[in-house]
Order: structure tokens, then C-alpha cells, then sequence
């Protein structure tokens, strides 16, 4: 995962204003006692972070990667 597909999935899943205000203000165990932006900084890979965010959020596994309608599918090889 990219880090501007983590922020699309933040502003899409979370809602732009209030998924900001968590990955600024949450401070998250499974994530070092970091906020998801500490965590970014650090180095820890997005996807990381992503998984961490949503366990805490309890967010279902369907909701985590926001509405498909709009991702193209990966190319086949």
C-alpha cells in the first residue's frame, strides 16, 4: 500500500475530517504508543498502520478497503 492510497482509504472509510482528526490524535499500542501519523513518520508501512487503525476502530474486514465500485481490478498476469 501506497501512502495516497492510506489517506484515500482514511478520507473514503473514515470520512475525510474525522479519519484526519484520528490518525493525528489516536494513539495506538499495537503501534508503538504512536498515532497513525507517528507511525507513518517512523517508517511503518502503511498497510500496517491501515490494519492497526481499523482493529481499533473495529471496522469489518468488508468495510476496510472502501467502495470497490471505483478501484479497477489488479491487471492479470
Amino acid at each position: 500500500m501506497r501512502y495516497r492510497e492510506f489517506w484515500q482509504l482514511v478520507d473514503e472509510v473514515l470520512g475525510s475530517a474525522h479519519g484526519r482528526v484520528l490518525t493525528r490524535e489516536l494513539v495506538l499500542q499495537r503501534l508503538g504508543d504512536r498515532t497513525p501519523e507517528q507511525a507513518l513518520d517512523a517508517g511503518i508501512d502503511p498497510r500496517d498502520v491501515w490494519h492497526a487503525l481499523c482493529d481499533e476502530l473495529d471496522i469489518p474486514d468488508a468495510q476496510r478497503w472502501g467502495d470497490d465500485r471505483y478501484r479497477q481490478a489488479p491487471p492479470r498476469r
